[in-house]
């Protein structure tokens, strides 16, 4: 596993996050379902916090977040607070991917190869020499 890169969660966060883990929305849980398995040897987060947001899901080795956006991120002011959320989360060198609800809810095995590539493809190519050693293919030590 690489160092976290997130930047510390803003006061009031982690509490905020902690209550939202036990509040997951449908498709936020059979996601999380898969994503707990780790697939491909990837560890995922659950509503993990940085900064002042708190994020659905986090991948800290492949700096990437997963946003699951049910109908209420089209409406209103939602959209521009989204930009800017991700904005944000670029500067910090985090990749966000956003992931409509309905399509989880239709096609889960799909988002989760689409995840799993695009985590795999963020991956840094070499450990850093400041680290444990990898672990070898098989998860041995």
């Amino acid at each position: 596993m690489l160092k976290d890169i997130s930047p510390e969660p803003k006061h009031g966060t982690v509490g905020k996050a902690r209550r939202l883990r036990k509040s997951l929305s449908l498709p936020e849980g059979l996601l999380w379902r898969e994503l707990r398995k780790r697939p491909k040897a990837l560890k995922f987060r659950r509503q993990h916090p940085t900064g002042p947001y708190i994020l659905d899901f986090f991948c800290s080795d492949a700096r990437l977040a997963i946003e699951i956006d049910g109908e209420a991120h089209s409406r209103g002011k939602a959209p521009q607070r989204d930009s800017t959320r991700d904005l944000w989360l670029t500067r910090a060198g985090i990749f966000t991917l956003r992931i409509a609800a309905r399509e989880v809810l239709s096609n889960l095995d799909g988002v989760l190869i689409h995840i799993v590539e695009q985590a795999t493809a963020r991956l840094p190519l070499h450990h850093p020499s400041d680290g444990p050693p990898p672990r070898d293919k098989l998860g041995e030590e």
